[in-house]
């Protein structure tokens, strides 16, 4: 090898152990960078002959990769919408709300909602997902992602479907005879006993509906239901639904409107007029278990209602979001009524250490990589996601200072040979020309 060649070697050297610094210090300097990899340094020889007999001069070159498959620990926070992956994946991103399209890949999960309530992260990437229909179902197409916004609900009210009723029918009350249907709620019979309940409308409205009772023989007991309000809410007259109970012979409930296979409950469908703006509504009222205490009950103590139960509600306002383990984010409102709006996905990949690093600590797809491969989270290889938690730096502050000194001192050397090999050069030249 000649002088000239040392050069070189010595030039490849500190050329290597620069690169080797950059990484060293880009490591150091995200230490503190949520889901940062860190990145990793392999030098390699480069020799001057190929497959010649005998020793070779050998060069340095440095090649800088990052360590995408390590997971970070993850840390608690406070917020619902900083996200951590534990397992394999990442989360799918767009760098611009109105490109989404273009697809990026990121750890980084600390998303925070802008001004329009769409969530992104402190690098600004958009986190995407799939918006859920109302029975809570993703799209057909897997690959329809849109970008998740926690303010796009306004509110949300429920109308009441199920109600129950928990009362005592007086045993001991007197018998009317010649009863006919509609007489309750017109008034021509007087009740045994009578009780208003609230149920929801479809807009969270409250609409009064009126229990009536009256005993027509020996353990039966006729009953209406009529809507106490405006009766021009309704496309037809009251009662709205009327029947017969029957009790056992020890106070508990035996048959609603004579069934055949004997139940506890009946169907009251209420109908709206066309004016009011409400959906149609039929709710489920139950009167208790058959041969059972638990509901509507016939003993010899004064007629009372003991308790209802419905479900329903008035309008809410959203307060907040929840993420769960498989990515569905549910949206919580004032009212207690809770709505899952949209999924979050993980994207995986056949070799993450292939993907390309870009801006923001993400990531793109390249042909070493593979081409992405949307999951839902916490299924088959794809991890589950946190709430409440970030997934800290993999970066470990003692071994990148340990390299910093390691790389100083081989970044030393390389330049010593360099002025070695041009002192020996300097000697060569003060040689005699004779």
């Amino acid at each position: 090898m000649s002088l000239y060649g040392a050069l070189n070697i010595g030039v490849a050297g500190l050329a290597a152990n620069a690169q080797a610094l950059s990484a060293t210090s880009s490591n150091i300097a995200n230490v503190n960078t949520v889901g940062y990899k860190n990145q990793t340094v392999n030098f390699s020889t480069f020799l001057n002959t190929s497959g010649a007999a005998g020793s070779s001069s050998a060069g340095v070159t440095s090649i800088i990769g990052q360590d995408v498959t390590t997971q970070g620990l993850p840390t608690a926070t406070s917020s619902p919408t900083d996200l951590s992956i534990s397992g394999n994946g990442f989360f799918v991103v767009a760098s611009n709300p109105s490109a989404t399209a273009t697809q990026e890949y990121t750890r980084a999960g600390s998303f925070t909602p802008d001004e329009s309530g769409n969530l992104k992260n402190a690098a600004g990437l958009y986190l995407m997902g799939y918006k859920l229909d109302s029975s809570g179902n993703i799209p057909t197409d897997t690959s329809d992602l849109s970008l998740i916004n926690v303010s796009a609900l306004t509110g949300k009210a429920a109308a009441t479907a199920k109600l129950g009723l928990q009362a005592n029918l007086q045993s001991s009350s007197t018998t009317v005879p010649g009863y006919t249907a509609g007489q309750l709620t017109s008034g021509a019979v007087t009740p045994d006993f009578q009780r208003t309940v609230n149920v929801y409308d479809s807009q969270g409205g409250s609409q009064p509906v009126t229990m009536s009772f009256v005993k027509t023989g020996a353990n039966t007991w006729a009953y209406e239901a009529a809507y106490a309000g405006s009766s021009a809410n309704l496309s037809s007259a009251n009662p709205i639904h009327s029947g017969t109970v029957s009790f056992n012979t020890d106070g508990s409930l035996a048959n609603v409107d004579g069934a055949a296979t004997p139940t506890g409950s009946f169907d009251l469908t209420i109908p709206w007029a066309a004016g009011t703006g409400l959906a149609a509504q039929t709710v489920s009222v139950s009167l208790g278990t058959v041969g059972s205490t638990s509901g509507l009950t016939q003993f010899d103590t004064a007629s009372s209602l003991n308790g209802t139960t419905l479900d329903g509600s008035s309008f809410g306002n959203v307060t907040g979001v929840t993420i769960s383990k498989d990515g569905t984010v549910t949206a919580q409102f004032s009212n207690g009524l809770a709505q899952d709006v949209y999924k979050v996905p993980v994207a995986t990949f056949a070799n993450p250490d292939g993907l390309a690093q870009i801006n923001g600590n993400a990531y793109a797809a390249t042909k070493a990589s593979g081409a992405a491969n949307i999951n839902q989270a916490n299924a088959g290889s794809a991890g589950g996601i946190a709430a409440h938690s970030l997934e800290a730096s993999t970066v470990d502050l003692a071994s990148e200072f340990t390299n910093l000194i390691t790389t100083q001192r081989a970044y030393s050397a390389s330049a010593r040979i360099i002025t070695t090999a041009d002192q020996m050069l300097q000697q060569l030249e003060q040689l005699p020309s004779n």
